[in-house]
């Protein structure tokens, strides 16, 4: 498997449409991707926000890969997803590797923080492969429609 990252551009809107159409993507946003003029709202929500790359596999958008909140003490954090039919192949563990690399030696990074709902095993997964040191539980961190869900943090290091 050939995966490449590279940035995002409009011409990509119809895979990330595609991509926000499974019921897991849904809350991933801040509002709901339901159109191209919605999903090229999502690529360009990006521009000064961190840096996001698309995960290209065999010439396609298949994911996201992106590192945010990068403060001054040269730490940042991972998010992705990838596509639905794309799952389980290993995209996002592959993606996952490829940004922290990218993030340690292009941007001086020395730490990565990745979280996960605790019982998303397959995010899990990714993380552990990609070399992320799973450091405990956040009890009641995130809200949604009301209901309090524990993240999982991970973090590499670039002395990893």
């Amino acid at each position: 498997m050939n995966i490449e990252l590279r940035k995002w551009t409009y011409g990509d809107a119809a895979e990330v449409l595609r991509a926000f159409q499974a019921d897991d993507m849904r809350t991933q946003t801040s509002w709901p991707i339901v159109t191209l003029k919605d999903a090229e709202g999502w690529i360009a929500a990006w521009e000064g926000v961190g840096h996001a790359f698309a995960v290209m596999l065999d010439g396609r958008a298949v994911g996201n890969v992106a590192i945010t909140n990068i403060d001054a003490h040269l730490n940042g954090w991972v998010s992705y997803w990838t596509a639905a039919d794309r799952r389980g192949l290993g995209v996002a563990t592959a993606a996952t590797g490829l940004i922290a690399e990218w993030a340690f030696t292009e941007r001086g990074l020395f730490r990565l923080v990745l979280n996960h709902w605790v019982g998303n095993t397959a995010s899990c997964r990714v993380a552990v492969k990609a070399g992320f040191l799973a450091e405990g539980v956040e009890r009641g961190r995130l809200l949604y429609d009301g209901v309090r869900h524990d993240v999982e943090r991970h973090a590499r290091l670039a002395t990893d």
